[in-house]
């Protein structure tokens, strides 16, 4: 059988490698892009240093972690969205063999390559502060790696809903800054009046907060069963991704 001069033999095969050429050529020709991920979670580091006890330190990085994880999410509402309303691309890649499942993972990936150098100096910053066992980074890993789907759908899901340009900027912020602060990242979640306990229980990213924490024994971590933490953190992540994308207007009319 022939191959398909345009689409080759896999349609959507090339997805990763295209989208990774489209992060590192964000990169590469505007460094700061790497930068400014760097920053955002070291000046909350910094803060939190002269304010919190010096033995909340390493839940904080593993925090910053997290966070800049979850902060995809808008980086991916914001290249959808600017895609969809301002280049037309999506029309593209509706019409194309691409569907919107690998559309998310390819969009998601191209985000994640600006974000690993962040990601990198904060496991450096953490492995320099406490010994980490490879169980630990496992866990961490996995966390991240959940947060990171479960985020970038929302992030797809709210860029189609976005109308205009300049909605961009507003809603994804909002959003994704505050789902970051609800949760227990930066802190210990028994440091949160309770009726905000109960509100950071329905959300994710406090069981990935809570399963690494606990899995690290770090100051402040809240006992509880890691077994469980997962289970629910999976859950959770499934029903938002699954949610996000049912969501997600793909092509006009959905």
């Amino acid at each position: 059988m022939a191959s398909d001069p345009v689409h080759g033999d896999r349609p959507g095969g090339a997805v990763f490698p295209a989208f990774a050429l489209i992060g590192w050529r964000w990169i590469s020709r505007n460094p700061a892009a790497a930068v400014a991920p760097i920053l955002l979670p070291f000046i909350f580091l910094y803060f939190l240093r002269l304010i919190s006890p010096p033995s909340y330190l390493p839940l904080e990085i593993v925090g910053a972690m997290l966070f800049t994880t979850q902060n995809i999410g808008s980086w991916v509402l914001g290249d959808s969205a600017t895609w969809r309303i301002e280049t037309r691309m999506q029309d593209v890649f509706v019409a194309s063999p691409l569907v919107k499942v690998r559309y998310l993972f390819g969009i998601a990936f191209s985000n994640l390559i600006p974000a690993a150098p962040a990601l990198a100096v904060l496991a450096v910053y953490l492995a320099v502060t406490i010994p980490v066992a490879p169980l630990s980074w496992v866990v961490l890993g996995g966390c991240l790696f959940v947060l990171w789907i479960l985020f970038s759908a929302i992030g797809v899901a709210i860029s189609s809903r976005v109308r205009s340009q300049r909605e961009i900027w507003p809603v994804g912020n909002l959003t994704f800054t505050t789902l970051g602060m609800l949760s227990p990242l930066y802190y210990p979640l028994t440091v949160l009046p309770p009726a905000w306990q109960v509100a950071a229980r329905f959300l994710p990213t406090t069981y990935a907060a809570l399963l690494v924490q606990g899995q690290m024994g770090l100051p402040g971590a809240v006992p509880s069963d890691l077994a469980l933490d997962g289970v629910l953190l999976v859950l959770l992540a499934i029903l938002g991704t699954v949610l996000a994308l049912r969501l997600y207007r793909w092509r006009e009319g959905d």
